[in-house]
């Protein structure tokens, strides 16, 4: 029995020797969370994400997180009698569901904040439109008015740099203003991808319901661990990347194209995935890269 303990206790340490050079590698780096999907909705994996939040932030990492809350907004429509219609996967936002998704990113962005205080890390939650950190113009689905979406179209980082050499995680609901002050709800896709190019971030880590890249998504055995540009855009033109994946894939090119070192599409629904895929060799999901960076995990 205790040598079965200690061969425990020794595989723990092999773990964290593992993680020992991405620490020392990305520490003091801002790296980017969009959390969303199931993730947000089971609590056990919600108190999960948190956590690994907060061990980001307390071995040195600096994250900023973007969250989502598109099943709780169509749950506080369908409460208040209004139906919740998609255009191109984007939500159709008249003034009502405007007013609706405020409140609700609102009081998810609060209760974010509140976790990760209760755990030692020290959090502060902003919408979008607090110190114009996301300003946008209206934006059209195929020529299609959808109402109260915005498209990102500057960041101010100011206030995130501000808050981060605070020593405060900086949690973001997707909620930005244009000209006029007028609010609109954003993809916290695009967001994300919009605020981790401005802040120069190392990583972008998505947060979603999948495994990561399939090259046939009914084959678990075709998932693409490693992408590069060049791959990604391949993989695009080819017709392979279908449904959600197809967007989210762009805004990672993007996203490498701005300036952002790797990108991780994960999936949200195993515990721990933020760690797994950020301090093991192999990682869980995939990650894409600049065409010129070594086809590492490190």
């Amino acid at each position: 029995m205790e040598s079965k303990n200690v061969n425990m206790w020794v595989e723990k340490a092999n773990v964290l020797i593992e993680a020992l050079p991405y620490i020392k590698q990305f520490k003091g780096k801002i790296i980017v969370v969009k959390y969303g999907g199931s993730a947000m909705i089971d609590h056990e994996l919600k108190k999960s994400v948190v956590r690994d939040i907060a061990l980001l932030k307390l071995v040195g990492f600096r994250p900023i997180v973007v969250h989502g809350g598109g099943k709780e907004i169509t749950k506080w429509c369908g409460k208040m009698g209004i139906e919740s219609t998609f255009v191109n996967g984007l939500r159709m936002t008249d003034k009502a569901t405007m007013e609706i998704a405020e409140m609700v990113l609102n009081k998810v962005n609060k209760g974010l904040v509140s976790m990760l205080e209760k755990i030692g890390v020290h959090a502060v939650g902003i919408s979008g439109k607090d110190g114009s950190v996301l300003k946008v113009k209206k934006k059209y689905s195929q020529g299609q008015d959808i109402g109260f979406v915005g498209e990102v179209t500057q960041v101010n980082t100011k206030l995130l740099h501000t808050l981060l050499d605070s020593d405060v995680v900086p949690v973001i609901c997707p909620i930005g203003s244009d000209e006029g002050c007028y609010s609109y709800n954003v993809n916290a896709d695009d967001a994300a991808c919009a605020i981790a190019s401005a802040m120069g971030a190392a990583k972008l880590a998505f947060l979603t319901d999948i495994e990561g890249v399939y090259t046939d998504p009914s084959d678990k055995t075709t998932l693409i661990s490693r992408m590069n540009v060049p791959e990604a855009e391949a993989f695009l033109a080819s017709g392979l990347a279908g449904g959600g994946m197809l967007p989210k894939l762009q805004n990672c090119i993007d996203a490498i194209k701005a300036g952002v070192s790797r990108v991780h599409i994960l999936d949200g629904r195993i515990e721990h995935s933020l760690l797994l895929e950020f301090f093991t060799d192999h990682g869980i999901g995939t990650a894409i890269f600049g065409d010129q960076e070594e086809d590492t995990n490190e």
